[in-house]
């Protein structure tokens, strides 16, 4: 919003009060869109909206609207969603993981989100897959993300080696306009053999799969959800693929330990995960 953060939490001021008379809400428990510290209440940066670093938003909703909150950062809300209400229910460790515009990762033990020592942690798409990758931005996300996807396939269809026939496909798909490439066009394509596509996919499965294995073979969760909407590409182009490269990669005494299985909660996993933590904040 043109408006930034404050104008965000005018809008939640307005709308939140009277929800609060109408349904008795006894603590608020937050999602939020960016890194955070869940341990102090602050949220760190968002990349998407000014007006957000190092705000104290817990303090923020205490004063405003009279209640207790609890601060998550989204991918946290979404793995203790999935943990205790979705795919991975029943599992004493899961981790969780989306894969979208960004990619994310939320450790769940015993059903509470585990926080680190201050409130970041399990950021796998911040992992650096390589000795020689030196600076932040290279990163498993840069690689693995819809838009790391969206990329690898611009940069192929500016190379004249690649088969011109896939690149004449991929630039009809889209119109001769690659800045409107995403990964459901990228998926179809794949889906119909354009080799552009399918090549990028496999690239990011490799990659994710990596990434994974690293936190597998630190973690040892019992299941691995994968989130997302990348991860909606479907069985044969992403989790067949993600599960071989992650059997490559993990510590092979752990290989056979854990599954790796889609998230079950859709669009609103978020929500579902915000509310179990409100619960968790109102009964202390």
């Amino acid at each position: 919003p043109r408006a930034g953060a404050e104008g965000i939490r005018r809008q939640i001021e307005a709308l939140a009060r009277p929800l609060i008379g109408r349904h008795a809400i006894r603590a608020i428990g937050i999602g939020f869109g960016g890194p955070v510290d869940s341990v102090s209440g602050r949220t760190i940066k968002s990349h998407q909206v000014e007006g957000w670093d190092d705000f104290p938003l817990t303090d923020w909703c205490r004063r405003t609207l009279g209640l207790p909150a609890a601060l998550g950062n989204d991918s946290d809300m979404a793995g203790l969603a999935e943990a205790r209400f979705g795919a991975g229910q029943g599992q004493r460790i899961v981790f969780y993981t989306n894969v979208g515009s960004g990619i994310g990762g939320a450790l769940v033990i015993d059903g509470e989100v585990y926080p680190g020592h201050r409130g970041v942690a399990s950021e796998i798409g911040h992992l650096r897959p390589g000795l020689d990758c030196a600076t932040s931005s290279q990163t498993l996300e840069s690689l693995a993300s819809g838009w790391g996807i969206t990329e690898t396939v611009r940069m192929a269809l500016r190379n004249p080696s690649h088969p011109a026939n896939d690149i004449d496909d991929l630039v009809a798909r889209c119109s001769g306009r690659p800045d409107r490439l995403d990964t459901r066009l990228i998926a179809r394509a794949a889906a119909e053999g354009n080799r552009i596509a399918r090549d990028a996919l496999d690239r990011a499965c490799r990659a994710y799969g990596w990434g994974i294995a690293q936190m597998a073979t630190l973690l040892a969760p019992s299941i691995v959800v994968v989130g997302g909407g990348v991860a909606l590409v479907g069985e044969d182009l992403w989790f067949k693929p993600l599960r071989a490269y992650v059997s490559q990669y993990v510590f092979p005494p752990l290989a056979a330990t854990f599954q790796i299985v889609p998230a079950k909660l859709g669009e609103e996993v978020v929500l579902h995960g915000a509310l179990a933590m409100a619960g968790m904040k109102d009964r202390g």
